[in-house]
């Protein structure tokens, strides 16, 4: 399986799985299949209540009529943090350069030139994922993004955002130093060192995040002292 190693927030580099272009494939032919029934379920609906002539007469029917279509991916995305349906079936998913979670304005860089990679024939698309190291289509180099196959990480959430109890005790203020996407590429390094148990990987982030936060771990192990700061981030931000 064709891998990339992404540098993180944290200057390390981790490995993430490409997704192979036949999961792409399979994943847009879904979403068309899926825009394709809206389109016509809605249509045989549509003609019902107002007649055959639908689309002429009632002009501003037929923009929200296509809304759902044109808005899928970008909604989607955003929605399902990095996976259309298409995405989610075949356990595909975007994220950052990074290794993170895109931002919204990184989904609508990726939309809006969508049209442009299925343009003449898909022909742009198609070339700039053969052609680019990392499977990239032009939105994706735009937008700093890439598509990774999840398969091998099973285990990673898909938020920062993770449960914590009640009773909830934090230990380390500091962590509200870092960013919403520091905090994202946390959790998934912390999905992968799951996987594989990658000891030294763990150790390597928690020695980097203390250097960082000028502060010190009371924790047992480093994979234990980067839950705690999840769970931390995820208290302070809740009760702010």
């Amino acid at each position: 399986m064709l891998v990339v190693r992404l540098d993180t927030g944290f200057n390390i580099e981790v490995e993430f799985p490409i997704a192979p272009f036949h999961r792409r494939l399979f994943a847009w032919i879904t979403d068309f299949l899926i825009l394709l029934s809206y389109l016509w379920v809605v249509n045989v609906i549509l003609k019902s209540m107002l007649g055959d002539f639908w689309i002429v007469e009632y002009e501003w029917v037929y923009i929200l009529y296509l809304l759902p279509y044109l808005l899928y991916h970008l909604l989607m995305e955003i929605i399902l943090n990095g996976q259309s349906l298409g995405k989610k079936v075949m356990r595909i998913k975007v994220i950052t350069m990074e290794g993170g979670q895109p931002t919204i304005s990184q989904y609508l860089i990726r939309w809006m030139f969508r049209l442009i990679d299925i343009g003449l024939f898909f022909l742009p698309g198609f070339f700039s994922v053969i052609l680019s190291a990392r499977s990239q289509r032009i939105g994706d180099h735009i937008a700093g993004t890439i598509i990774i196959d999840t398969r091998a990480s099973t285990s990673w959430q898909d938020t920062i955002f993770t449960e914590i109890e009640s009773s909830y005790k934090p230990k380390y203020p500091q962590v509200m130093q870092l960013s919403d996407k520091d905090i994202n590429t946390l959790k998934s390094i912390i999905g992968v060192v799951r996987k594989r148990a990658d000891h030294e990987l763990a150790h390597r982030i928690a020695d980097r995040i203390q250097s960082r936060l000028s502060m010190q771990s009371e924790e047992e192990s480093s994979i234990a002292f980067l839950e705690r700061l999840l769970k931390d981030y995820n208290y302070y931000s809740t009760k702010a």
